[in-house]
């Protein structure tokens, strides 16, 4: 065997592959694998067959391989194939393996060229194949062409790049050796994903189309565009001979006579053909294997043991016993009311901080939406004031009225609040929705059984709604109760100190406590409000403004009656002094909201008040202005009071009572709706999930089986020093240790060699002792040398030579 003692590795990695690929996934362990890409036609099928000794891959024009093929050749005895996807047959005609394959890519993708990133498996035992698996990946495009998708160039690299970009992949990349090196895309895309050269290993193919007088000497030699691994070149069957079914064990004897005869490839001839290529690829992949299985070992432990507790669950499980189910219906229920009061009360664990929740949107309708659509609420000034005269009119009829109606009142403001009702039944519908979103959402835990969410959200939605009604109700009850009518009414305007000046004859200046209000304006003697002076009506009242005095360092204005009345006492008007001349301008604007105007603007108002819409009396003037007024601050308190009112209502009635209902209610509900058995019916999804789980814990756990079984003695060979831009190997500054071997290795430097940097050399692998060894010769093709297949390779008395491609360095 190629590698020995651990020829075992890539049957391992075989029996991976298809552990997972029989539950559909790779449990996200990166396996380590040989991808093959190149562009179309570039020959990599050709390169596979030669492998096989066999034609068993679809040929033809444009994109052949449209899915990924999983190649696993196995060295044995007999010579069939086996496809994964069809257990227990094995075929014998490799023609048939063709056709198997056209038609197993057919039935993912179709006829039209289009592609499948879902991987075929195909198994080939054969005695004229080394243990090696590849995945043969569709060869790389740049037009669509027929029925393909326009951007099927982007499909086919992305599929590319799902396998190439793992670190556990080596890369063959595939390059006609009649094309520009420099443009080859399957160099340019190893070199995206593998700047290093670590993982790739250049395959030159169509050598023997080379225009006359021209060769790739430089190339296979690793002086243009070097690789730490190399290249091998290979020459396949031309389309000729593919046509004339031209032998492939012939073709291979044709591939050893040219590299044997061309005077270019003559000195190399030893490391280049398809043998060559199949023993250096098998030692690579055995070794890079043996390299990640311990990361690979630890990555399947850590999946197998976070599975283990849902395992645990599905343990003996048995989905139609009756008490199973009643235990499940009562847990479910029960967590969906723990879900639902924590996504509207909110919640210290396991905060959500990519979206807001249930009781988080509906506070933001609370205090920030339904705030924004009372504000939106305007009044047409002039319409407001024609409607409270009217209002004024008709209360009076033939009286004339000494005091300002309170029907009047009434009825604009009744006329307002109708206003204030469509936000509030908006708020209310907003909340609804918020709920039964909440409720969607908390059901989502019920999806293993779909008639148990059905019902439980048909019977919360419902309970909901009918709770929708009596919270609208209950709104609309209130705003139109009257509730705070006799508090606006007589409601105060403005508190606070007045100096009232009086002649000293008549008592002299003194302080009093003010209490301004829409009917009157009172004085008492101190704030306690108790000992009431006077209280003066404001009908007829006008204000004016009166000089500063020159000894006084208080501002004054004046209030007097329009008829000439006496005000207070036998004073036609009274003097109101304050510290400042703010105070004076507030207390006007005070005056100002209960009717009291300043005498100068009485001409403007009367001048420029239409006469269908004011009476020249002044008494309704002042009557207009103080509901006016008291309609502008009924509305605003009624805001203020309905922000606040508005959250208590719905939290109550709505909102706590869902809650309650969820609590103790739900079930019972649910047990009356039908039979439990219907409800507790597992969904599709959720058996086929269980199955997927239940088949991955087995298939890691028959992983870690695999791994701990196999031998850990191996012979190795360390990846390659770097390269120059010469192609020569990089002089090492110290002494040459192959970083991939795990301890220390006896013996001289190893020699580098042109194909892979060093010959193959014993070491110890997983902290196993080291094992003394000589440095072995160079790796031998097949027809030179020993039979590989035979025996191991006999250890020579002294170092190889250095071959001539890497002098110099």
């Amino acid at each position: 065997m190629g590698n020995r003692g651990m020829e075992d590795l890539i049957p391992l990695i075989n029996k991976l592959q298809d552990a997972f690929s029989t539950i559909g996934q790779s449990c996200n362990l990166d396996l380590p694998q040989i991808a093959v890409v190149g562009g179309q036609s570039a020959g990599k099928s050709s390169v596979l067959e030669n492998f096989v000794g066999r034609d068993f891959l679809p040929r033809g024009s444009g994109i052949v391989t449209r899915r990924p093929l999983i190649l696993q050749l196995v060295n044995n005895k007999a010579e069939y194939a086996e496809f994964l996807h069809c257990k227990n047959k094995k075929f014998v005609d490799f023609e048939e393996v063709r056709s198997e394959i056209e038609a197993e890519t057919e039935r993912i993708t179709g006829s039209n060229k289009g592609i499948s990133p879902i991987p075929i498996n195909l198994r080939v035992y054969s005695p004229n194949v080394l243990n090696l698996t590849l995945i043969d990946l569709p060869g790389m495009t740049k037009v669509a062409v027929g029925d393909q998708p326009v951007d099927i160039e982007h499909q086919i690299r992305d599929m590319l790049m799902q396998f190439i970009t793992k670190e556990s992949c080596l890369i063959l990349a595939v390059t006609p050796a009649n094309t520009d090196l420099a443009n080859s895309d399957a160099l340019k895309i190893a070199k995206e994903v593998d700047p290093q050269g670590l993982r790739t290993i250049g395959v030159i193919t169509k050598l023997d189309l080379m225009d006359e007088g021209t060769d790739a000497k430089d190339i296979l030699e690793n002086k243009l565009l070097p690789l730490r691994r190399g290249y091998i070149g290979v020459v396949n069957r031309s389309q000729k001979d593919i046509d004339g079914k031209k032998d492939i064990g012939a073709a291979m004897a044709a591939e050893r006579k040219f590299f044997l005869s061309h005077p270019s490839y003559r000195h190399i001839a030893e490391r280049m053909g398809t043998p060559h290529l199949q023993k250096a690829l098998n030692q690579q992949l055995t070794n890079h294997i043996r390299d990640t299985l311990p990361g690979l070992a630890q990555q399947a432990a850590e999946q197998y043991l976070g599975l283990e507790k849902e395992v645990a669950e599905y343990k003996n499980f048995s989905p139609d016993d009756p008490q199973r189910k009643t235990k499940a219906l009562l847990q479910l229920v029960q967590q969906f009311g723990v879900d639902f009061e924590k996504c509207i009360e909110g919640s210290g664990d396991q905060v959500d901080t990519n979206e807001l929740s249930g009781g988080a949107k509906i506070n933001r309708i609370f205090h920030e939406r339904f705030p924004f659509e009372l504000v939106k609420i305007v009044f047409d000034e002039k319409e407001l004031r024609r409607e409270i005269s009217h209002a004024i009119k008709n209360v009076h009829g033939v009286r004339t009225g000494l005091f300002t109606p309170d029907l009047a009142f009434e009825a604009i403001v009744k006329k307002q609040i109708v206003k204030l009702k469509t936000p509030c039944l908006k708020c209310i519908d907003l909340v609804i929705q918020e709920l039964i979103n909440t409720v969607r959402q908390c059901t989502n835990k019920l999806n293993s059984y779909p008639r148990l969410r059905e019902e439980t959200e048909r019977i919360v939605t419902t309970f909901v709604r009918e709770r929708e009604g009596k919270t609208k109700d209950q709104v609309g009850s209130d705003l139109m109760s009257g509730y705070w009518k006799k508090r606006f009414l007589l409601s105060v305007i403005r508190k606070g100190w007045l100096t009232l000046n009086i002649s000293i004859m008549k008592g002299g200046s003194k302080e009093y406590w003010f209490v301004l209000t829409a009917e009157s304006l009172s004085w008492y003697k101190d704030e306690e409000e108790k000992e009431k002076k006077y209280m003066l009506p404001l009908d007829n009242l006008k204000l004016r403004d009166v000089e500063k005095g020159f000894m006084s360092a208080k501002h004054v204005f004046a209030i007097f009656n329009t008829e000439s009345r006496n005000v207070y006492k036998d004073l036609r008007q009274i003097e109101l002094a304050c510290d400042s001349q703010e105070d004076v301008d507030s207390w006007k604007a005070s005056f100002l909201r209960a009717g009291v105007y300043p005498e100068k603007d009485q001409v403007d108002n009367e001048d420029s008040a239409p006469a269908d819409t004011f009476s020249m009396d002044p008494q309704l003037e002042r009557q207009v202005e103080t509901i006016r007024n008291l309609v502008d601050s009924y509305i605003g308190i009624i805001n203020k009071s309905i922000r606040d009112l508005m959250p208590k209502t719905i939290m109550h009635i709505m909102i706590n009572s869902a809650k309650d209902f969820i609590h103790s209610e739900l079930l019972a509900y649910l047990y009356s709706a039908g039979n439990q058995s219907s409800l507790m019916e597992e969904s599709a999804d959720q058996a086929q999930r269980r199955d997927e789980m239940l088949r991955m814990y087995q298939a890691l756990k028959e992983a870690l089986n695999i791994i701990g079984d196999i031998s850990t003695t191996t012979i190795s060979t360390p990846v390659p020093p770097p390269v120059n831009d010469g192609g020569a190997a990089a002089a090492p500054s110290g002494p040459v240790r192959p970083p991939t071997v795990r301890g220390a290795t006896p013996g001289p430097p190893l020699n580098p060699s042109p194909a892979f940097g060093v010959p193959l050399n014993p070491s110890p692998a997983f902290g196993a002792p080291p094992i003394p060894s000589r440095p072995g010769p160079p790796m031998n093709a097949f027809g030179s040398g020993p039979d590989p297949f035979s025996a191991p390779p006999q250890i020579p008395s002294r170092p190889a030579r250095v071959p001539p491609g890497q002098r110099g360095q």
